[in-house]
Order: C-alpha cells, then sequence, then structure tokens
C-alpha cells in the first residue's frame, strides 16, 4: 500500500513516529494509502531545518523570491492534470470543480510574484530639521498553516506563496484526509529553484497542531476550519505569543427578493449551495424568500435541483461528488434528522440515494437536499452542516432578513438577490458579514483583495491572501535619521521631540 510521508528540507522525510492515518477514495470508501503521523520531536526537527534555511532566505532580494514565484506559477500550469487527480482522489471533487479550486490557488500564486513592489516601504523627507523616516517591511522567520480537507491544494496555496515571498520560511499541515497535494507542490517548488528547507510538509493529527502551538520558532500560524478548533487554535497561539489568523466555520444566507431575477437566481443559488458537496466555508446554506414570492420560487428551485446528479467524481455528466468521509456522510445525515424532528419539512431527502448505488460500492453519497419551513432557533439551523443540504426560510421585507443573518453566530459571506439598488447598498451595509455578494451567491474576493469573515468565522484582525496576507507575514519597521555636518549645533533638551520649531 502506498504510504505518504512528509517533506522536509526539500526530500522526502520519513520521521521517527511509526503512527499511520488512512487515506480513502471517498468515492469507493476503500483505502488507497497510508500517511505518516508525525510526532512532536518530528515536527520540532523540521522547524530546525526552516529556522536554519531562513537565515539565507530572509537575505534574498525579493527580485529573485518573485522569480521562484513565476517558475512555481509555470509548474503548476504544466501539472494541473495530475494535482487536480490527486485532489479528486482524496477528496472527491468532480474533476472541474478540483480544477477551479486549483486555479483559485494559483492566482495567489500570481499576487505573490509582485512581491518585490508589494515590499517596498514608504519615506518622508525632513518630518523635523535634516530628520528623515522611512519604513520597510521585514519577515518573521518560521511561520506554520494549518489547512483542511475541503481544498487541499487551494487553501495551502492562501498561505505560503505570499509568506515565502516575503521571505519567511513556512511549515504546513495539510489534512490527513488528502495529504497527497501538499506533497507534490513541495516537490514542484522544489523544482522551482526554491532552496531545501524554505517549504516543509508535515503530516499529522492534534499531536501535530500540538506541536505547532508549543513550538517557540513558530512566530506566526495560520488556520481554515471549523470554528471550535479555530478557537483552540486563536487562544493557544496567543496564550505561546504567536501572531495568528484562525478562519473557522460559516452559515451563509442568501435573501431572495420580490424583484428578483427569480430563474437567474436560482441557477445561481444552486451552483453555491451544491458546489463541492456542500464542502466549502462559502458554501450557500441557507436562502431567506420573501413570502409574496414563495411558492413560484420553491417549484421553480424543486425542479431544477432535481436535475443534479451525484456520483463518481470522474464523470462529466455528475454534478457533484461523494462527501470526504463515512463519519462526515453520518454527521450531515444527522442534521437532516435533526431538522426534521425539530419540525421543518424535508422537500428533497437526500439520504434516498444511500443505497451506493454510484460503483455499486460504499462511497460517501449524498443526494441535493432542501429543507422547507426552517426557523432561526433550530439547532440544524445555528450550526454549520457543511454538505450538500440548502434550508429554506420565508421572511416578509429585507428588514427581516438582515435582522435574521445578523443574529446567526457566524459572519463569513452572505448575498443579496434584487435589482433594486437601493435595497443592495442597504442590505450591504447593514449585515454583519465579512463577504458580500448583489447577485454574486459566492462573494469570494479575488486574490488581490483579502478573504475573511466576521463573529464566530474569524479570530485574529487580519484576512487571509492579498494585502492582509502580505500584513500578517511581515512586521513594519519604522527608521528615523538624522546626521550631523560639522558645523551644527546640539543641546541637551529632555522634552519630547517634536518638529514645531526649527
Amino acid at each position: 500500500m502506498k504510504l505518504i510521508e512528509h517533506f522536509v528540507g526539500g526530500k522526502l522525510f520519513s520521521g521517527s513516529s511509526d503512527r499511520k492515518g488512512k487515506v480513502f477514495n471517498p468515492a469507493t470508501g476503500e483505502q488507497e494509502s497510508e500517511v505518516k503521523l508525525a510526532s512532536k520531536s518530528d515536527l520540532n526537527q523540521a522547524v530546525g531545518i526552516a529556522k536554519k534555511a531562513f537565515e539565507t532566505w530572509s537575505l534574498k532580494p525579493a527580485l529573485q523570491r518573485a522569480r521562484v514565484m513565476f517558475k512555481f506559477k509555470e509548474l503548476i500550469e504544466k501539472n494541473s492534470d495530475e494535482l487536480t487527480k490527486l485532489i479528486v482522489s482524496e477528496h472527491g471533487k468532480v474533476f472541474e470543480d478540483a480544477r477551479g479550486s486549483l486555479t483559485r490557488g494559483l492566482e495567489v500564486v500570481e499576487f505573490a510574484c509582485g512581491i518585490p513592489h508589494l515590499l517596498k516601504g514608504e519615506f518622508s523627507e525632513n518630518v523635523g530639521t535634516n530628520v528623515d523616516s522611512w519604513s520597510m517591511r521585514q519577515p518573521l522567520g518560521v511561520v506554520a498553516g494549518i489547512t483542511p480537507f475541503n481544498f487541499p491544494a487551494m487553501v495551502p496555496m492562501w498561505m505560503f506563496p505570499i509568506a515565502i515571498a516575503c521571505g519567511n520560511t513556512f511549515i504546513l499541515k495539510p489534512s490527513e484526509k488528502d495529504p497527497s497535494c501538499s506533497i507534490m507542490l513541495a516537490q514542484l517548488l522544489t523544482e522551482a529553484g526554491l532552496p531545501d528547507g524554505v517549504f516543509n510538509v508535515v503530516n499529522g493529527d492534534k499531536e501535530s497542531v500540538d506541536a505547532i502551538l508549543e513550538n517557540s520558532d513558530i512566530k506566526a500560524v495560520s488556520f481554515v476550519g471549523s470554528t471550535p478548533i479555530a478557537k483552540y487554535i486563536y487562544e493557544n497561539s496567543a496564550k505561546n505569543e504567536k501572531r495568528v489568523q484562525a478562519l473557522g466555520g460559516a452559515k451563509n444566507h442568501a435573501l431572495v427578493l420580490s424583484d428578483a431575477k427569480i430563474s437567474q437566481a436560482i441557477d445561481q443559488l444552486i451552483s453555491a449551495a451544491f458546489g463541492s458537496s456542500g464542502q466549502r466555508c462559502m458554501a450557500l446554506s441557507v436562502v431567506l424568500v420573501e413570502k409574496k414570492i414563495k411558492q413560484p420560487f420553491m417549484d421553480n428551485l424543486i425542479t431544477k435541483v432535481k436535475s443534479l446528479k451525484v456520483g463518481f467524481q470522474k464523470l462529466e455528466s455528475n454534478s457533484y461528488g461523494p462527501l470526504v468521509s463515512d463519519d462526515h456522510l453520518n454527521n450531515v445525515q444527522n442534521y437532516i434528522k435533526l431538522a426534521e424532528e425539530e419540525g421543518s419539512k424535508i422537500i428533497l431527502d437526500g439520504r434516498e440515494i444511500n443505497d451506493r448505488r454510484n460503483n455499486d460500492k460504499k462511497g460517501y453519497f449524498l443526494g441535493p437536499t432542501l429543507i422547507d419551513s426552517v426557523k432561526p432557533n433550530m439547532k440544524s439551523y445555528l450550526n454549520e452542516i457543511f454538505g450538500p443540504v440548502l434550508q429554506i426560510i420565508e421572511i416578509d421585507d429585507v428588514e427581516e432578513g438582515i435582522q435574521i443573518i445578523n443574529k446567526n453566530s457566524f459572519g463569513n459571506g452572505c448575498c443579496i438577490f434584487t435589482e433594486n439598488g437601493n435595497n443592495a447598498r442597504e442590505f450591504s451595509e447593514k449585515v454583519d458579514i465579512g463577504m458580500v455578494g448583489v447577485n454574486i451567491p459566492l462573494p469570494v474576493p479575488s486574490s488581490f483583495h483579502s478573504f475573511g469573515g466576521w463573529k464566530n468565522s474569524l479570530f485574529g484582525d487580519l484576512n487571509i491572501y492579498g494585502p492582509d496576507g502580505l500584513r500578517f507575514y511581515t512586521r513594519r519597521k519604522t527608521i528615523t535619521q538624522r546626521w550631523f555636518g560639522s558645523n551644527d549645533l546640539s543641546e541637551i533638551n529632555l522634552s519630547m521631540p517634536s518638529n514645531q520649531k526649527n
């Protein structure tokens, strides 16, 4: 059976731990490989190598670091099919969805290629008499990323290209459910000319995570995952004096008003709700629809959702593939059961395909599920389901919709469908949400902006990638300078320095 090792110091690394995890193909339910699970000692060894590499990598001119990113971009494009197949086999995304996620990660690499310009500081002449002041941004040292199963290429690529381009060295702890893509990315970086030890992959579980949080040589931690773990990462990173950005869960809402273009809105909603089997933090999980259009909206929605095809991810005709694991499948099914027990109405029940007819094997498939008559106090509504499940809430007007959204504990993304500019403007201003779409259900910012939510969807004050990514992986240093001429006079002055005097 294939064994997936770590990647440390520019080569595959076995480590001292004999613990292993199982890696499954979600479409068949069969184990296809094993992955090494690092010990604390393994992680610390990788950090030591990364710390040593930082001494020389941080001194490289930004232009040289950018050239590595340019070459890396080229290699990703050249090997995109192979990377996509790895995502498909271990995560279960359909091929085009997997390719799309790789492309969104590549966009951050492209952003990082501009690092010489992005790292330019500021200069002010004569802030005082013959005194100049300027700023620069310098790397932190060894930084780490802890990434989730749902985007094994994209989310790591939201982190490490900027971190590395800024002059840091990086430790990646990917999900043990689908680790192969991270190893290939590391190998491509080496091929691109990245010095050994600058980028390292350490596979593992909670033991590795805790080792990252406890290691004093790791200066910053980036995390994407569920809210409970995000809180844990945030609290323990802060306790150990690390800089931290921890992106958590979501409950993303769409508000559909009576003046919206219903057919187009429904097409967009279905794509956002069921793409990637609903396993993404920007997945649309709740629709708030005005009462006056509720019935025609539901009739159209049900018809179109019924047309979705669920099955083996390599078939182009299938809309989406399996969930990532049997445990996760059971968890999503339990939420559907809970919603029914709470009084919601199951309009379409995805559990009905659980005969696993897709390959005559035990794949982790769940059909598209529509749940109506949902109330904002239900547990099935309050929690993140993270599967192909769309909940429907009837509302009277835009004000009620905004109130419901703002009372939810999550604040990742939301959107409004309307042809009324005033309603769109009011909605955008009043919702307590980090990312807002107007007639766009997945308002994921481009790489030159930054991604992040509010409330329980983000812990830390800086978002991921874009300008905030640059700020997170660097420290500002400000220098104030004076040179004395041969005829300059000086005197002792105990007052706070100012520029009020000549």
